[in-house]
């Protein structure tokens, strides 16, 4: 690009940006399937540019994950990988359930009062079956409890984490899962209430393992999302006996 004006070169880059943007959160969103095609001229379509920007934004979605580019049969959304998946649950698990044991040895009433905001609202969410307002104020619960332990770089950590494994936790929005995620909060804020570090780190430790292990089932029922998932059946038949 280096013949093309810079005020062209601009409005290209603006144009890939929102690209990026739009298709990331149609792909996180799951609007756009694991395994669905992306078709070019659709999408130039659809977003009113020409082929490079959407070629440029491709590439862009390629290097985080999202999307896989075959030179013979086009381009796709990725299909979620079930490791990739359970590296990232590792990293919240490890770093979050040792933010609830500081939250719950330290006592800081500014802290609680915002979980108990967040829990109030979380359950007004439950009443009205708001399950976008339940999933958002999900995240913030989290949020409260790693941001307020004051370390950026901790924070990074488990937001990229978190990013990563959020098209894999939308397949679990269900009344039935954020019922159970309600409840698995309130055991948690149970135990930072009560001064409790021990109960704290085990209680948040459980909740993040159950979402994993229900994801791993789901997985066994509907393989094609995943790229790596094992019918259990086959899985039964090669282990040892």
């Amino acid at each position: 690009m280096s013949g093309v004006p810079a005020s062209a070169r601009n409005t290209l880059q603006g144009a890939t940006d929102r690209i990026v943007e739009a298709l990331r959160e149609a792909i996180v969103s799951l609007e756009f399937q694991p395994g669905a095609t992306l078709d070019k001229a659709e999408l130039t379509r659809r977003f009113g540019v020409s082929r490079f920007p959407v070629s440029e934004a491709l590439n862009r979605l390629k290097a985080e994950g999202l999307v896989d580019i075959r030179p013979q049969s086009g381009s796709m959304v990725s299909r979620i990988r079930l490791a990739d998946a359970r590296e990232n649950m590792f990293l919240r698990c490890a770093l979050e359930s040792e933010a609830a044991a500081h939250h719950a040895a330290r006592g800081d009433e500014r802290l609680l009062d915002e979980l108990r905001r967040s829990m109030r609202y979380q359950q007004a969410a439950l009443d009205a079956d708001d399950r976008p307002g339940f999933h958002r104020l999900d995240l913030e619960f989290h949020d409260i409890i790693v941001s307020g332990v004051g370390y950026p770089r901790v924070r990074a950590i488990v937001e990229g984490a978190r990013l990563a494994l959020d098209r894999a936790r939308r397949l679990l929005i269900t009344p039935r899962r954020h019922v159970l995620s309600f409840s698995e909060h309130v055991a948690i804020m149970a135990a930072i209430e009560a001064g409790d570090p021990i109960g704290a780190r085990s209680a948040l430790r459980a909740h993040l393992d159950s979402v994993m292990v229900e994801l791993e089932s789901f997985s066994h029922g509907n393989p094609a999302v995943f790229a790596d998932s094992e019918d259990p059946s086959q899985a039964r038949a090669s282990s040892p006996t």
